[in-house]
């Protein structure tokens, strides 16, 4: 199983290039869990969500997982809780980064915040293209920084459509 991720800053294609990936190499899709909770709970996020919204992450992947799909395409992971909880609430519960590092990823997809427009669609909350830039930074720190594989996506929504599939290509040999 092959897992690929995709992260950065809102607004810069992570939903959408999740779907054309599935269109183009079949697999599984685990979405961003966050987006459920706020539109079960019907209000804005707290510091005291944060460790729910990570364990439903978590529960979703691991689900997926466990069926053992050749590919195994994630939308968000805990890296976007980390930094969410870190920017929002200035605090993250310590638990999340171990978890996150003890999982294994093929590749981080970081798609950056220049080229495309941001889209308000009432969770989104950084309008800015220098917060999502910031945000965008603080990824792409913590990838270097654990050594993780990555490689960044940027330019118009076809040239990432195009650099997503070829890596993913790659990947998959």
């Amino acid at each position: 199983m092959k897992v690929v991720v995709l992260t950065g800053p809102e607004s810069s294609g992570k939903t959408f290039l999740t779907e054309r990936l599935q269109q183009r190499f079949g697999g599984l899709v685990v979405g961003e869990y966050v987006r459920h909770f706020i539109e079960q709970e019907c209000r804005d996020t707290c510091l005291a969500d944060i460790p729910t919204i990570a364990r439903g992450q978590l529960a979703w992947e691991d689900s997926a997982r466990a069926q053992a799909p050749g590919l195994l395409i994630l939308d968000t992971h805990l890296l976007s809780n980390i930094l969410w909880s870190q920017a929002l609430f200035g605090d993250c519960p310590a638990w999340l980064e171990q978890a996150l590092l003890e999982r294994h990823y093929d590749l981080h997809l970081l798609l950056s915040p220049q080229g495309v427009d941001w889209h308000d669609d009432g969770q989104r909350c950084q309008p800015q293209l220098a917060d999502r830039q910031r945000f965008y930074q603080d990824c792409r720190d913590w990838l270097q920084r654990h050594a993780r594989p990555w490689t960044e996506v940027d330019g118009d929504w076809l040239q990432r459509e195009a650099q997503v599939i070829e890596q993913v290509r790659r990947l998959l040999g």
